[in-house]
């Protein structure tokens, strides 16, 4: 905990930021892990696994933004490029 002047409320906010942060970056880190399964996937040219992992990882960007953790562009950024590496698959 920081050492903050401001009293009772200061040290909540300051506890109430920890606890944010705790969640955000175990969301993060779930998100990272799930798109590296999907990219590891898709370049091996298994399209049947890349399409089902793609759900899971665009579903859980979507919860992503409405929790607040990313921003919406940055999950339709990230949502436009794994459909492209999936769709490159049927075409190779």
């Amino acid at each position: 905990m920081a050492n903050i002047k401001g009293g009772r409320a200061a040290r909540k906010r300051d506890r109430q930021a920890a606890k944010a942060n705790k969640r955000n970056v175990a969301v993060k880190t779930r998100l990272h892990v799930e798109h590296k399964k999907l990219f590891k996937k898709a370049d091996a040219g298994d399209k049947a696994a890349a399409e089902s992992d793609l759900v899971k990882f665009v579903s859980d960007l979507d919860k992503a933004v409405k929790k607040g953790i990313i921003s919406r562009n940055t999950a339709n950024r990230k949502k436009s490029r794994a459909q492209l590496r999936v769709n490159k698959i049927a075409v190779a």
